[in-house]
């Protein structure tokens, strides 16, 4: 079975603290955010929201992906999150589906 890789966003709320992260799995790292499992930038700043995600099958394009992303102003990154997610929404329960 082929491994699929996710870089992802999450948010505060709209139009505030983005964190942008990559891992093989989605619904298992976005829990540990929002629950709080690890000390670091999402715990201090309480961001727990998944606001956006893309997938790749391999972890070299992924990886260089959040790299961009990492590097992209505010306003791009607002941009591509309400491409996908216009309302802001946590899209947390649809991977889990």
């Amino acid at each position: 079975m082929k491994e699929n890789f996710f870089v992802y966003m999450l948010a505060k709320d709209r139009n505030s603290t983005f964190y942008v992260g990559v891992t093989s799995d989605l619904v298992k790292r976005v829990w540990e955010h929002k629950n709080e499992v690890a000390e670091g930038f999402t715990k201090k700043y309480g961001i727990k929201k998944l606001v956006y995600y893309e997938v790749f099958s391999d972890a070299e394009n992924a990886f260089a992906r959040e790299k961009r992303l990492k590097k992209w102003n505010r306003l791009w990154k607002m941009r591509v999150i309400e491409e996908m997610n216009p309302d802001w929404t946590d899209l947390y329960d649809e991977i889990c589906k």
